[in-house]
């Protein structure tokens, strides 16, 4: 793959993103916004090695997800695939226990070669956009390594094996993560939030403690989000005190954290705008000391992910003309 990154252009929106829900509105976005105006800002903390391989799940699931390539029942990985490598490997008594796809075995090998070659992770990901005809940037959130380990009642636990190998079963104490206070943020990242151009920044309804927590330790992103001029809004991934999918939920009953839109409002205290939950929570609307918005937030299909992206974008306009004038302080 060659070095190249991609549109030059600056983003109008940027977009903070996890996994599958997150990737969900940023398709949204993708479609409503011209092709080279959307930025996605992807968590590396899930990245770990497998079988030899560097797996970035959160950042693929994007890639495919924009490519028009991933699964739609699943929501990660990629559609029509088939597991002939994992049933070989499960027969020579090796790691079965987080599942790579032989179509997805790619970009692993690929990425893995690259990072070995000495190429950073946004080249490999930029170049890997490009060949998939995505015209939106995919950058993660650093070239160095960051990983989230889970403080459980079992002991700690690497994220994937948390996730993935346990279920999420053990109890969580806490969450932390390895290689944040040394990494450093991605440029382009750092440069598209400070920038003039920028119109919004959206906060994807990820995990805000396993998605969006992991990008806000890398110094200077949280800094960035304070700073920039642009309405920043988070959309939340709390509908009627459950979360669509995903261990949500889980982490949050296991820390004592209520499962209510005023919960993410206060994890977001000092770096958002405006903040936008479902309809069905529209009760908890004069409890929020912050500006709010009411939409569905359960993006089903396709349609409904290009209403929450527009939504969502003429609620950022709408903050953006409130606030026009002196600085203000998010709330």
């Amino acid at each position: 793959m060659s070095g190249s990154l991609g549109s030059t252009t600056s983003p109008r929106v940027a977009a903070l993103c996890g996994g599958i829900g997150g990737a969900k509105l940023a398709l949204g976005l993708y479609r409503v916004l011209g092709p080279d105006e959307l930025m996605v800002i992807g968590n590396t903390g899930d990245d770990f090695e497998h079988l030899g391989l560097h797996v970035s799940p959160d950042l693929d699931t994007v890639l495919y997800t924009l490519s028009g390539r991933a699964d739609p029942q699943r929501g990660w990985g990629r559609a029509d695939e088939t597991w002939n490598f994992m049933t070989a490997v499960s027969e020579l008594a090796g790691e079965d226990w987080f599942r790579l796809g032989d179509r997805d075995l790619a970009i692993h090998v690929l990425r893995t070669q690259a990072l070995k070659a000495g190429r950073p992770l946004s080249c490999f990901m930029a170049d890997a956009a490009r060949r998939l005809g995505i015209r939106a940037r995919i950058v993660p959130m650093s070239d160095d390594p960051v990983r989230t380990v889970v403080d459980t009642a079992e002991g700690v636990l690497p994220f994937q094996r948390y996730f993935v190998e346990r279920r999420c079963e053990p109890q969580v104490r806490g969450i932390s993560f390895e290689g944040a206070s040394a990494a450093r943020p991605a440029e382009e990242a750092l440069t598209a939030l400070a920038g003039p151009q920028l119109e919004a920044i959206l906060i994807c309804p990820s995990n805000p403690y396993l998605s969006i927590d992991p990008l806000l330790a890398v110094p200077g992103m949280r800094e960035a989000l304070v700073n920039t001029a642009a309405p920043v809004v988070a959309v939340s991934p709390i509908i009627g005190g459950a979360a669509v999918k995903g261990p949500t939920t889980t982490i949050m009953t296991d820390l004592g954290i209520e499962r209510t839109s005023a919960a993410i409002a206060a994890h977001y205290r000092g770096l958002i705008d405006g903040l936008m939950i479902d309809e069905a929570d529209a009760a908890e609307v004069s409890t929020l000391h912050i500006t709010v918005e009411t939409a569905p937030t359960l993006m089903r299909d396709l349609n409904d992910r290009e209403i929450l992206a527009r939504r969502a974008l003429a609620f950022a306009h709408r903050l953006a003309s409130m606030q026009a004038g002196p600085r203000r302080v998010r709330a």
